[in-house]
C-alpha cells in the first residue's frame, strides 16, 4: 500500500494541483465583486440612553458574487447594524464585521470599512418647563393687549441632559395680533427650532384679553 502512495509521487502531487487549479477556476467563474456605501443603523438602543455622536454614519462594503447576482443588488438589499442593547453611558467601541451585515443569498463580504465605530451614548432624561407666548404686533387704535394666558403653563421636555438642562422655558410661535379689537383664543404650536429636544405636546391654546384704553 505504501508503495502505490510513493509510486509517481511527483506526478500524484502535480495532478492534485492542477485538480485545485482547476476547482478554484471553475468555481470563480462568473464571480463578480462591486463596492457599495450603506448607512449603518444603530439597533436595539436602551430606552434611557441617546446617542450624543458616532465616527460612522455609512459603510464602505465589498462584497463578492455571482455576477447576475451582484450586478442586481440594490442599497436597500443590504444592512449593516450595530446592536446596542448593552451600551453604557460614555464611549463605546463596536467592531463590525460579517455578523452586522445583512446579504442576499450567495453572496459575501470580503471587505468592510470602517472595521469599528465609537458611539458616544448620553442618559435620556425629562423636566417640566415653561411656556412663554410670544405676541407680535399691536391691536387697532384706542385697544391694548389686557392680558395674554396660556393653557397649559408647563409643558414637559425629553432629550439628552445635556441639551435639556440647557432649556428653562418653551416660546410658542408668534402671534400676530394687529388690528384686534375684542378677545380671543388661538392655538399655537410650540417652537422647537434649534432644540434637540423631543415633547408630546406640541400644542397649546393662547388667550388674549384686549381692552379698551378708555374703559
Amino acid at each position: 500500500m505504501r508503495k502505490f502512495f510513493l509510486e509517481n509521487l511527483g506526478l500524484k502531487l502535480a495532478a492534485l494541483l492542477l485538480s485545485i487549479v482547476l476547482w478554484i477556476f471553475v468555481t470563480s467563474r462568473g464571480q463578480s465583486e462591486i463596492s457599495l456605501d450603506v448607512p449603518l443603523e444603530f439597533k436595539n438602543i436602551p430606552s434611557s440612553l441617546e446617542i450624543v455622536n458616532n465616527t460612522a454614519k455609512v459603510v464602505s462594503l465589498t462584497i463578492k458574487g455571482y455576477e447576475r447576482i451582484v450586478r442586481n443588488i440594490k442599497q436597500q438589499d443590504i444592512s449593516v447594524s450595530v446592536d446596542m442593547s448593552k451600551a453604557k453611558k460614555g464611549e463605546n467601541l463596536y467592531y463590525l464585521d460579517r455578523n452586522e451585515v445583512r446579504l442576499p443569498r450567495a453572496v459575501t463580504v470580503t471587505k468592510i470599512i470602517p472595521s469599528s465605530v465609537k458611539v458616544v451614548i448620553e442618559d435620556t432624561v425629562t423636566k417640566p418647563v415653561t411656556v412663554k407666548p410670544v405676541i407680535v404686533g399691536y391691536p387697532e387704535s384706542g385697544y391694548y393687549v389686557k392680558s395674554v394666558t396660556v393653557v397649559p403653563q408647563t409643558v414637559v421636555i425629553e432629550g439628552l441632559r445635556s441639551e435639556v438642562r440647557k432649556i428653562t422655558a418653551i416660546r410658542t410661535e408668534p402671534l400676530d395680533v394687529t388690528g384686534f379689537r375684542e378677545s380671543f383664543e388661538q392655538n399655537l404650536k410650540l417652537d422647537l427650532t434649534g432644540k434637540n429636544i423631543r415633547i408630546k405636546m406640541t400644542d397649546v391654546k393662547v388667550k388674549v384679553v384686549i381692552g379698551a384704553v378708555n374703559q
